[in-house]
């Protein structure tokens, strides 16, 4: 039988109320940064008549991927109840090889891409094994590390110099979009697929006997979200070309399919595997996850492994939008957004608890806080503050919300 002709026990105000009842518990979730991305754009959308155009909307997903992408690979890291300071300057390091390789050596994209990864991934191995097998603080770690990584920076890029890249494969993952067509096409298969795995969920608690999540509210909630990926999908469908004769812009950007490919793996290895459940396990109770069998040294290398491997990735991003690496690629402010955007989006800095998708909300909160106040005209400085009040906040939260929990 299928799970729409199963008719659950449990009745919309139960679910509400359990639903009400977890929140009080202190499983809050990602709902801050969904009421804050809601407010934010209102309030910007109405002080500004370009924020809410398709041009910008455009813009803002591209400006905010390469830090979503490292916020990704923090959130391994952040559920362990560590820190990498490191993932900036690493994903310029790798960045830089990246560039190295295409430029200098005349190496097809794809060879020095996967060799960047390598290089990324080593890079985590190192941090990850000397947090787990030495037992040095991982702040320690990798503030040494971000030191060592600049350093390394300015070597391969050379101080106030600058590597092109004129690559069209890579250049065109940030600054070329899908055509409108194929853009429908991506986001009838990327609703279909979700829509297909809310079922599969819903009726597999259900043979299995397990509480299961009313039909009815995933049903309005899965609705909801699809018409909201619709009015997105129209929305950069539009000409976004001031001179549209020369140059047209139509369709979604290329990065964003990367982005969302990253969080469907990254969301089935956390959800889905018992590599994942191990970083809970680890990140909730590191003691009790050893006892219970687990390998917390090899946990806690791998989870940095896959940090500074999308570090990586997020160095090709950068490398794709600013057509070159320079020394200051992946500083800055760039990890203080990264983490900022984990965090904001719902990952506890304490461990045991935040997914995949918190750092594409974050990103997007954190993004759209620079993008709109540089639209009003605001200081660099007020933005930071503004950002760092966020932040600020969004910690809070997770602190009383776990103390709560505790309560419960």
């Amino acid at each position: 039988m299928s799970t729409i002709d199963v008719e659950s026990s449990v009745t919309l105000k139960e679910s509400m109320g359990d639903y009400w009842s977890r929140v009080k518990a202190g499983d809050i979730g990602a709902l801050p940064a969904v009421l804050g991305l809601v407010a934010l754009c209102a309030v910007f959308g109405a002080m500004s008549d370009v924020f809410l155009t398709p041009g910008n909307f455009a813009n803002l997903l591209t400006q905010a991927a390469a830090v979503i992408v490292i916020a990704m690979g923090l959130v391994f890291v952040l559920l362990l109840g560590e820190i990498d300071l490191s993932a900036g300057y690493a994903s310029g390091v790798c960045g830089a090889v990246l560039v190295i390789l295409i430029t200098n050596k005349g190496w097809p994209w794809y060879a020095a891409l996967a060799v960047s990864i390598l290089v990324g991934a080593v890079l985590g191995f190192s941090i990850g094994s000397l947090v787990s097998r030495l037992g040095i603080p991982s702040f320690v770690v990798t503030l040494a590390a971000f030191l060592g990584f600049q350093g390394l920076l300015l070597l391969l890029a050379g101080e106030g110099g600058t590597i092109r890249i004129e690559d069209k494969v890579i250049l065109s993952v940030e600054n070329n979009n899908l055509t409108p067509a194929a853009s429908w096409v991506f986001f009838i298969l990327a609703a279909g697929t979700y829509v297909l795995l809310g079922l599969n969920r819903i009726n597999n608690r259900r043979k299995a006997g397990l509480k299961s999540e009313l039909f009815k509210l995933w049903l309005a909630k899965t609705s909801g979200l699809l018409l909201v990926m619709a009015i997105a999908v129209y929305a950069l469908n539009l000409e976004r070309s001031n001179n549209p004769d020369l140059v047209s812009l139509k369709g979604i950007p290329i990065v964003v399919p990367v982005i969302l490919g990253l969080l469907v793996i990254g969301t089935f290895v956390l959800g889905r595997t018992a590599f994942g459940r191990h970083i809970y396990a680890v990140g909730g109770n590191a003691e009790a996850a050893r006892r219970a069998g687990i390998n917390v040294k090899r946990v806690r290398t791998a989870a940095f492994v896959i940090c500074s491997s999308l570090s990586a990735i997020a160095g090709m991003l950068f490398a794709s939008r600013q057509n070159s690496i320079s020394p200051t690629t992946g500083g800055s402010s760039t990890l203080l957004y990264a983490v900022g955007a984990a965090v904001i989006g719902g990952t506890s800095l304490f461990g045991g608890k935040g997914k995949m998708r918190d750092a594409i909300l974050g990103g997007l909160v954190v993004a759209v806080i620079d993008n709109g106040m540089g639209l009003l005209g605001y200081a660099a400085g007020i933005k930071y503050i503004v950002t760092g009040a966020v932040l600020l906040v969004s910690a809070g939260v997770d602190a009383v919300s776990r103390r709560g929990a505790s309560s419960t």
